[in-house]
């Protein structure tokens, strides 16, 4: 991952920077592994993440 500082804006820089990795998910994934799941917890978690995907895609099909 690379981010460009330009006229030595180090305030835009970080805030592109920390927009990447959010967007890539890396928080999320620290987030998880910072302590442990139980497998009952990790299918409920995946199961809603995929709802939300379906709704987000529904959501998205209607739009258009």
């Amino acid at each position: 991952m690379e981010v460009r500082v330009v006229d030595n804006d180090l305030e835009k820089a970080m805030r592109i920077l920390k927009k990447k990795i959010q967007n890539d998910g890396l928080f999320k994934r620290l987030k998880l592994k910072k302590s442990f799941e139980k497998p009952s917890e990790y299918k409920r978690r995946k199961q809603r993440e995929a709802q939300r995907r379906q709704r987000i895609a529904a959501a998205r099909k209607y739009k258009r």
